[in-house]
């Protein structure tokens, strides 16, 4: 049943097409003014997770993540902070371990499926701020860490989680593996394993003999990282046991919460088995929407009172809110 028709996006001509959708905001943004204040959330064992607040007193919260190799401080996180603020919510973004610009204490870090992580964080917001209501919202990894956490039904979810949504997310991670392998990618690539290996090295600088670095040069994709790196050090027999048990797709049918999926068709990054129509057309409370253009977190809209598209209809769906406010 709750397979949407996509609502009307259309981005201005030289814009539709995935990669432009893609790299765009990363070079052409304007980022919304977002003042944090930050706490530390230490972990049951002995790590920390540094969770960003920007808060105005209300009484309804959201919660957003970022994806790989991201932070609070990216664009569309502070994009749906301000977004989420000017709508009256208070706003938190949680740092995965690694990624709030201080290296975590031990030798994990984060992953795709690490909704232990997730729990420990959305515990701590309900037990200190004690909001009527909270949603939480996740891009990329973000979101697949959201869906597999509602719906995989190893974490008690609580009442107060209301709604939740979910931008971009890689739901089967074997087949985004491949499809991100494609010459094409490249560049992404290159780009993340750069980024990863600056944290390898530091890993083998604090955790000497546990950890090397020595041949990542050779490292082409993402299943050679998660070779190596992800699944042994997150207690995974390889990669392939990794994706297959941390993919969100699986988990779906046991979402008991009202939650937004959005996908774009033209994404570069995503192979058909991340459109799960099946799974929203089975579900009661699994909504997907899958617009025509977009790309990997780009919908790039003008004159919006300065939203992205993504922005105002995850807006209205948590809200239930029509149209964005005047923009101050």
């Amino acid at each position: 049943m709750p397979v949407l028709e996509p609502k009307p996006y259309k981005p201005i001509f030289y814009l539709r097409n995935g990669h432009l959708q893609t790299m765009f905001p990363r070079f052409f943004v304007n980022i919304p003014r977002v003042e944090y204040v930050r706490e530390r959330i230490d972990t049951p064992d002995g790590d920390f997770i540094d969770l960003d607040a920007s808060l105005n007193g209300a009484r309804k919260a959201v919660l957003i993540l970022h994806g790989l190799e991201g932070s609070s401080q990216r664009h569309y996180i502070k994009g749906m902070v301000h977004t989420f603020n000017r709508r009256g919510r208070d706003a938190f973004a949680m740092n995965y371990r690694s990624c709030s610009g201080e290296p975590n204490r031990t030798l994990r870090f984060y992953h795709q499926g690490a909704t232990d992580d997730l729990h420990c964080v959305v515990e701590h917001i309900l037990k200190k701020y004690r909001h009527d209501e909270l949603a939480i919202v996740g891009f990329s990894l973000g979101g697949n860490l959201i869906l597999k956490y509602l719906g995989d039904g190893i974490f008690p979810v609580s009442d107060k989680i209301t709604k939740a949504a979910a931008v971009s997310v890689p739901c089967d991670l074997k087949s985004c593996s491949e499809k991100l392998g494609a010459l094409s990618n490249i560049p992404y690539m290159q780009y993340f394993l750069k980024s990863l290996h600056k944290k390898i090295k530091e890993k083998k600088r604090r955790f000497p003999g546990m950890i090397d670095d020595q041949g990542f040069e050779k490292i082409r994709s993402f299943r050679e990282f998660d070779e190596r790196y992800t699944a042994p050090l997150h207690g995974f027999s390889d990669a392939l046991d990794y994706y297959e048990k941390c993919s969100s797709g699986p988990y779906l049918p046991g979402i008991q919460r009202p939650t937004l999926l959005l996908n774009a068709l033209d994404d570069p990054f995503f192979p058909e088995a991340c459109y799960p129509y099946e799974a929203a057309a089975n579900s009661e409370y699994f909504h997907l929407e899958t617009p025509r253009w977009g790309g990997h977190v780009g919908f790039v809209i003008f004159h919006n009172n300065g939203e992205y598209w993504h922005e105002t209809r995850i807006a209205q769906f948590i809200c239930d809110n029509s149209e964005p406010p005047t923009r101050h």
